[in-house]
């Protein structure tokens, strides 16, 4: 039996052959050697957090989360639930924050339920996966774990909008958080010290609306990390992570710029660390290689 268990909701973007599948990948590879185990959530759906606020009102976009964690309590009882995807923990958490406090909303949520023969306890905790690394298994923990450390690189931790704000990491700085960098350390590498682009939105919402909004955004946010000195950048939400990664060249033609920096997630840079192959920590995945991972994976 795995020393650790929770109710998984992986959400749209990392199923297979999706935009973040990779990331799912490089997670399952982190969790065995994390002793994790992941149960999914059976018949989950997306959380709606891209289009529940362009119309269709509060009820319909917080139902969908609702069933989520109905499913998981019928199905996973006891188990927290842990996302990977920033969106799906801000979206579903939000609705288990705004359902408990508000009795007559709960109600409403219950009774759209009920068309499905579901009912909501909103009894169970909602985490993200980087708390799971930190709060549960701990930095000591996956320092035990490296068989590879990862010197020589430098590498600039993105956290992004989504997992900062308005809930963000229990004790970080809302400012200037610092998980992912102790997270490079622990696994042997540099963090680009005072990155200040570390919590600024990519732009996301805005990658098609307004193109070059988004880009610009983007482009402060890889000029920083140059700046810094960084082979790549670390992030936890596959939105920043294809967003900051795809439009590279877009950038580089719109401005002069020659960027290629690879932009990889937290568990990629684990997986490689733990020792695993350039497959299990999903570099394949990759619009631009990491190759300092790659020659580590070796």
């Amino acid at each position: 039996m795995a020393k650790h268990e929770y109710s998984f909701y992986p959400g749209c973007s990392s199923q297979k052959g999706a935009s973040s599948s990779n990331y799912l990948t490089s997670v399952e590879t982190m969790c065995e050697e994390l002793d994790i185990q992941l149960n999914h959530i059976p018949d989950w759906n997306c959380c709606s957090a891209s289009i529940g606020y362009a119309g269709g009102g509060e009820l319909p976009r917080l139902a969908l989360s609702a069933r989520n964690i109905a499913l998981s309590e019928e199905h996973n009882a006891g188990q927290e639930i842990v996302a990977t995807c920033a969106a799906c923990w801000l979206a579903t958490r939000e609705t288990s924050e705004r359902l408990a406090e508000d009795e007559s909303l709960m109600a409403e949520a219950n009774q759209a339920l009920a068309e499905a023969g579901l009912k909501l306890k909103n009894e169970t905790p909602i985490k993200h996966m980087v708390e799971v690394l930190i709060e549960d298994i701990g930095y000591d923990t996956i320092g035990e774990k490296v068989k590879k450390p990862l010197e020589g690189i430098k590498i600039a931790g993105y956290v992004g909008c989504q997992t900062n704000r308005p809930f963000g990491i229990h004790g970080e700085s809302f400012e200037n958080p610092q998980y992912l960098d102790k997270l490079v350390e622990t696994l042997g590498a540099d963090p680009v010290k005072n990155y200040d682009k570390k919590v600024q939105c990519c732009g996301g919402a805005l990658a098609f609306s307004e193109p070059d909004k988004s880009q610009e955004m983007i482009k402060g946010i890889i000029e920083a990390a140059y700046d810094g000195g960084a082979d790549m950048i670390v992030t936890p939400c596959p939105v920043c992570q294809m967003n900051v990664e795809v439009y590279q060249d877009h950038i580089n033609e719109k401005f002069g710029t020659k960027f290629k920096m690879p932009v990889v997630y937290y568990s990629t840079l684990m997986s490689v660390a733990f020792g695993r192959s350039a497959k299990d920590a999903a570099l394949d995945g990759q619009v631009i290689p990491a190759k300092k991972l790659e020659e580590i994976a070796k």
